[in-house]
């Protein structure tokens, strides 16, 4: 038998950590969703024992599988990519960081909402706004006139 040394020892960790971070990450938005381990088996297409074996971390699941899992709890594919290393996170700030670690959302919710504020910032880039726009006489002429004004 072959001798590894200590960089391949700790690779060989890491894909293990990352089966079993992917598996508790399922386990918990199943838990928060309150969908039962033979439910999600039912809605994602996946078997109940192997579904099973991916939440203890003893499997890790392909790319197709979790886009199956991610469907049946009604969350991103995208976040469970990310969980299971498959992806890189995607770029934040602060913004996409807080709505990331708002626990008590969900990832759909999540989804959405960083969807949103997506779209704002490409609508915002693709104008090209100047000083004394119609935005700023628009706000202006929705103020109510001061006291000094109206008399």
């Amino acid at each position: 038998m072959e001798e590894t040394g200590p960089g391949e020892v700790r690779a060989i960790d890491k894909v293990a950590d990352l089966g079993r971070d992917i598996g508790e990450y399922i386990k918990h938005q199943r838990n928060s969703a309150k969908i039962s381990l033979r439910q999600l088996s039912k809605l994602a297409g996946v078997s109940n024992p192997y579904l099973s074996q991916i939440e203890r971390g003893l499997r890790k699941p392909s790319a197709e599988i979790l886009q199956q899992i991610a469907k049946g709890l009604r969350i991103s594919a995208e976040a469970l990519y990310v969980q299971a290393g498959i992806l890189d996170v995607p770029a934040g700030g602060p913004v996409v960081d807080a709505v990331r670690s708002a626990d008590e959302l969900t990832e759909r919710q999540k989804q959405v909402l960083l969807d949103i504020y997506e779209s704002f910032r490409r609508e915002n880039a693709n104008q090209s706004t100047v000083e004394g726009s119609d935005v700023d006489d628009q706000t202006e002429s929705r103020t109510p006139p001061t006291r000094s004004e109206s008399a």
